[in-house]
């Protein structure tokens, strides 16, 4: 091998070092960065990603909950589990496993998807039908949804029984069906 030839082939090797440690420096740059951005994703994106998934749920003053995603908006999610619906406020969710690995920005999610508790609250309200609300602490109620507030319910454990107003701070669960 000539001279030119051995000098090349040294070029040609430095060369492919550099290219490597380019890639290790592009990778490592580009993990960086997508750790910045999942920072930036919330509990939200993430349920509002895993819509029509199977989940288990634990649920503060309930326990647990395997079913799918059916919707979910500001601060709540409604969960089809056992053969009931079950609107449960984020704040009373204490784990969750199965939800997808995407997630869905706030800035695409449907206008019904911005709609808070209370608005889910007022749904049923207007059903007037039984439900079963469970509170943080682990009391069940079988009640009827009134008025609805900004941050509390009120609710009736029968037609002719008194009026008892529930902060949204203290359900848990609210069970439908």
């Amino acid at each position: 091998m000539r001279w030119e030839e051995r000098l090349l082939a040294v070029f040609d090797d430095l060369e492919q070092q550099a290219e490597g440690l380019a890639l290790v420096e592009r990778d490592a740059l580009v993990e960086e960065q997508s750790r910045a951005e999942y920072a930036a994703v919330d509990l939200a994106a993430r349920v509002h990603g895993s819509l029509g998934a199977v989940v288990h749920v634990e649920v503060a003053g309930l326990g647990t909950l395997d079913g799918a995603i059916r919707r979910a908006g500001d601060g709540w999610l409604l969960l089809d589990a056992g053969g009931r619906a079950w609107l449960l406020p984020m704040p009373a969710v204490r784990r969750l496993r199965g939800l997808r690995d995407n997630s869905v920005d706030p800035a695409v999610r449907p206008l019904t998807a911005r709609l808070g508790l209370g608005s889910a609250l007022r749904g049923l309200a207007e059903a007037r039908s039984e439900t079963v609300l469970h509170t943080t602490d682990g009391q069940l109620m079988r009640i009827l949804l009134g008025r609805v507030g900004a941050d509390f319910v009120e609710v009736r454990r029968d037609v002719a029984g008194a009026v008892e107003l529930v902060p949204f701070s203290g359900i848990a669960a609210v069970a439908v069906g």
